[in-house]
């Protein structure tokens, strides 16, 4: 995944996209990832044979994954924080520790679940739930990131709040990520791929500017 990510935004770079670079990519890392001892030595390979700056990256480490590898997640999460790159806690609020494990991970943003958001409007605990979990971040020095928000009502609720970034239907539909002007080799590439395997890219905004995409 992230030798296909950095190829495609190498790609964009070098068809003269002059913004391939200027906004932030998030890319997922599973436990398995994080457990692997070679994976911190590949990820920096990666970053120098691609020649993407580390301010473009954002990981997303779940809490789940977190949880399970804690010493290695916080080991990565502070080799890379290092050069530039950021961190985001996945699916925040679902373990029974969620604030005590934030504390001992160094991470730039929480993705508050979207189990809590989605009911926000019509779950007076799930809305509370939102509102404590941006309020400690931003005491912790951190951004929050609302998930699956689907409606505008929503995300005027959560600009109400104060969250920082939103992510969902209401924002923009997951899009196919592809370099400029490559549209048709990623058609080619799609017709024999299963559609099960594709990953779309999915825009966050700013709640504060809903059309700035991220």
């Amino acid at each position: 995944v992230i030798r296909t990510a950095f190829r495609l935004l190498a790609d964009r770079r070098a068809a003269g996209d002059a913004s391939a670079l200027s906004g932030t990519y998030a890319i997922n890392l599973s436990g398995a990832s994080i457990g692997d001892d070679q994976f911190l030595d590949y990820v920096r390979e990666s970053f120098s044979r691609f020649r993407i700056p580390h301010r473009a990256i954002c990981f997303e480490i779940t809490e789940t994954t977190a949880v399970t590898s804690l010493s290695k997640a916080a080991e990565f999460i502070g080799a890379m924080r290092e050069p530039g790159c950021r961190f985001a806690l996945d699916d925040f609020g679902v373990g029974v520790s969620s604030f005590t494990y934030l504390k001992q991970l160094p991470v730039d943003y929480i993705k508050i679940d979207g189990s809590f958001v989605r009911n926000m409007l019509h779950d007076p605990v799930d809305a509370a739930m939102v509102e404590a979990i941006h309020r400690i971040g931003r005491v912790m020095g951190k951004q929050t990131i609302a998930e699956s928000v689907e409606t505008a009502a929503t995300l005027e609720a959560l600009r109400s709040v104060g969250v920082d970034f939103a992510q969902g239907n209401a924002i923009a539909p997951p899009t196919l990520f592809a370099p400029p002007g490559g549209r048709k080799r990623h058609e080619r590439a799609e017709r024999l791929n299963d559609a099960a395997q594709r990953s779309p890219a999915v825009l966050v905004s700013r709640t504060s500017q809903e059309n700035t995409g991220r």
